[in-house]
């Protein structure tokens, strides 16, 4: 009798899974290939919460990990064909219409928000708007002009200034197209104590991006600031060095020396780590 296969011991009837997104740099979800030939670049229809999408391959069919429940994972429905890609296009056009009445709508109600984006399910059948706010906002009445003239039903949705500026994009300080507008697909905590760790000077105009935020690049660098600094003695530590004794006022963290503070009317030095005696903190 032959043994029952463990789906995660590998080979070729392992489970597996494949990576969708369904908006560029947008966040890749799990689905069940469901033996189609996937490769990456793909267009497929797979369900959503929302409905059918049309979404692209990212990650090719692979593996699973153990962590993942395959079982529950939605399946692929298919490769997309010529008439879907013709109904996308169609869809287009809806999404550009529905935008232009959303913001007419919204003017003569004089409703406090701003419309982002609009998108079309598969089927046509509902209507979702993106838009921002300063506060909750009462838009039942424009939900109800929309769906009367749209004749579909309509969904309105608040999101955040940091998935705005991914929807409308943008070139940053450092004269690159954004991050989450190009590459980033999820939004990670950024905070000051990550500005503070790297020695920047804690000036709100130069730490936020174009969305009024943290720059999200704030932590590329974290981790590595912080594994430098620990070779380095904490600043107002007392320590001994071939230059002269003093306190430690400043680092420099990338070049691994610190600035000290010398006794009496020694001045300040620049120290390195060789320079230093019991430098390190216990």
């Amino acid at each position: 009798m032959r043994d029952e296969i463990d789906p995660f011991e590998g080979g070729d009837d392992a489970a597996k899974i494949v990576g969708i997104e369904l908006q560029p740099t947008g966040h890749i979800s799990n689905y069940a290939p469901k033996d189609l030939p996937l490769m990456r670049g793909d267009r497929v229809l797979v369900e959503t919460d929302a409905g059918l999408r049309l979404g692209t391959v990212v990650f090719e069919p692979h593996e699973a990990d153990r962590s993942i429940d395959v079982a529950s994972l939605p399946a692929v429905i298919r490769i997309a064909t010529d008439e879907d890609f013709h109904t996308e296009e169609n869809l287009l056009q809806h999404e550009a219409r529905a935008k232009r009445l959303c913001v007419e709508k919204i003017r003569e109600r004089r409703v406090p928000m701003k419309l982002i984006n609009a998108e079309y399910s598969f089927d046509g059948r509902r209507a979702t708007f993106y838009f921002t706010a300063g506060d909750r906002v009462d838009f039942r009445n424009l939900v109800r002009d929309l769906s009367l003239t749209l004749n579909v039903r309509v969904e309105m949705k608040q999101i955040r200034a940091r998935e705005e500026t991914k929807v409308t994009g943008a070139v940053g300080p450092c004269g690159r197209e954004l991050c989450c507008s190009s590459w980033l697909r999820d939004f990670d905590a950024v905070t000051v104590k990550m500005a503070r760790e790297q020695g920047l000077a804690l000036n709100p105009s130069r730490l936020a991006g174009m969305c009024g935020r943290l720059k999200c690049c704030l932590k590329y660098e974290y981790a590595t600031y912080v594994e430098l600094k620990r070779n380095l003695p904490g600043l107002g530590k007392q320590v001994q060095s071939v230059k002269g004794d003093g306190k430690v006022i400043r680092h420099n963290i990338l070049k691994q020396t610190v600035t000290v503070l010398l006794e009496g009317e020694g001045g300040m030095v620049e120290a390195t780590l060789e320079d230093l005696v019991d430098s390190r903190p216990h």
